[in-house]
């Protein structure tokens, strides 16, 4: 019986993924969009459930690059003596920047981002800087740029603590295709208070992803984010790795 769902579930996979080989490209607009899931779920010894999704789109033209995304993550452990569950994880956001080549390297830049995270105490964080960046590196095959510019930050802790501070942000990009259908895409900042510089967050996110057909790929995606200054009885870091699949349109 394991062998003929083993069997079925394979002949399953490889129809889909005819199907979408065979589907047609739809016209080029510019748009290059991602959509993603992942799972991980545990049971017998231990009983967990870790599940999230994403979109990330990018348009290019003239001298103007446009990106934008948003994610979500949730998971929980139940606990095999009480049966009652905690939640592991349970945070969403969102992002958009913008910028305005200057030279073929140059260019400004205008960002935002958005997140809420029940787990570390935070209700909401909004991020407004606009910036300059510059393009250490620039071709087919790899892109390698950094960021600089101030900030201002709006936070918000679950138990009611509300804060605003004018922050510095620091950032790089990193994405390089090992081939036609093999990618590496990695980004970093950190945001220090402009008056208290070891006051900081550290966002860190590396995704390495294989096409599978022309429009799925499968993703293994590393994620890190660290605080100087946590929320009171929250730890520093937080530390997650996922894979998943996502689905190109």
């Amino acid at each position: 019986m394991k062998q003929t769902r083993f069997t079925a579930a394979v002949a399953l996979a490889l129809a889909t993924g005819s199907l979408f080989a065979q589907q047609p490209a739809p016209p080029d607009t510019g748009w290059k969009t991602s959509a993603g899931l992942n799972a991980s779920i545990n049971r017998g010894n231990s009983d967990t459930l870790l599940a999230g999704a994403n979109i990330l789109t990018l348009k290019k033209w003239d001298k103007n690059e446009l990106s934008a995304g948003a994610d979500a993550v949730y998971g929980n452990n139940r606990d095999l003596t009480t049966g009652s569950r905690v939640t592991t994880a349970q945070n969403y956001g969102a992002f958009l920047q913008y910028n305005r080549l200057i030279t073929d390297r140059w260019y400004f830049l205008g960002r935002g981002d958005a997140r809420q995270d029940k787990v570390a105490d935070i209700k909401y964080r909004v991020s407004l800087s606009p910036g300059v960046g510059y393009y250490f590196i620039k071709n087919e095959r790899t892109t390698l740029s950094g960021e600089a510019g101030p900030g201002i930050v709006f936070e918000q802790f679950e138990q009611g603590t509300s804060q605003r501070y004018f922050t510095l942000r620091a950032g790089e990009k990193f994405t390089h295709k090992f081939n036609d259908r093999v990618r590496l895409m990695q980004e970093a900042d950190i945001t220090p208070k402009v008056d208290e510089l070891d006051n900081y967050v550290f966002n860190f996110q590396a995704t390495l992803e294989a096409d599978l057909t022309e429009k799925l790929a499968i993703r293994l995606t590393g994620q890190d984010t660290y605080r100087s200054d946590p929320a009171p009885g929250r730890k520093a870091n937080d530390l997650r790795i996922m894979a998943g699949i996502a689905y190109k349109f």
